[in-house]
């Protein structure tokens, strides 16, 4: 049998001497979603900044196709998309300029079309010459999801990637996410959500904050 797109194994990190999160154990098959779900301060971010290696653990494995994970390392550069805090666009690169640029580091042999494609299937196409600081919050948060799906990826890691979205935004993140699965891709997410959650979700790791 072929290894799980993602393990995580008695996952452990702490805040100084204050733990946040303790054995925490999963695997992530290929083409399905993961949801963590908890209140405000359960550790849903951390075990996100942990498996994308933002944050350390202080115990536990966790690999990416039977391999330690390692940010650095070529294979992680190229299949991991992450979504975590609000990115910080170039004030002078456009939307589509953002994502071209992106395309292209990533070797795309056909980034405009990309980028184009991107930019029509978030909404988002006719602010394509518009500004980052010219976007309202939710289109601006439109465009941080398009950062992820202008590059290779098998494995999503998003953090509450509904914010800022309305009642269309969420629907269309729904369909975008499950037509992902559908590719092979796996998602691991963090959401306050239910829609989404139960619209996206293969299963439902629910965290709670320690004492």
């Amino acid at each position: 049998m072929s290894a799980p797109r993602l393990a995580v194994k008695e996952l452990q990190h702490k805040y100084g001497d204050r733990p946040v999160i303790e054995g925490l154990t999963f695997t992530l098959a290929a083409g399905e979603a993961i949801a963590l779900v908890g209140p405000n301060g359960a550790g849903k971010t951390t075990v996100l900044k942990c498996i994308v290696g933002s944050a350390e653990p202080a115990a536990g494995t966790i690999l990416l196709d039977g391999q330690a994970i390692d940010e650095r390392a070529d294979a992680v550069r190229r299949d991991v998309a992450t979504l975590l805090d609000d990115l910080d666009f170039f004030p002078d690169l456009t939307a589509a300029e953002h994502l071209d640029l992106l395309a292209r580091a990533h070797g795309n042999a056909s980034p405009e079309d990309l980028v184009d494609t991107t930019l029509d299937d978030i909404g988002l196409l006719p602010a394509a010459d518009q500004l980052p600081g010219s976007l309202s919050s939710g289109q601006r948060r439109r465009l941080a999801l398009a950062t992820a799906l202008v590059r290779p990826r098998t494995l999503m890691v998003l953090d509450e990637p509904e914010a800022r979205l309305d009642t269309d935004g969420v629907q269309w993140l729904s369909d975008r996410l499950i037509a992902e699965k559908k590719s092979g891709t796996s998602i691991l997410f963090a959401s306050h959500d239910p829609t989404l959650v139960e619209a996206v979700a293969d299963t439902v790791v629910t965290l709670t904050p320690l004492p």
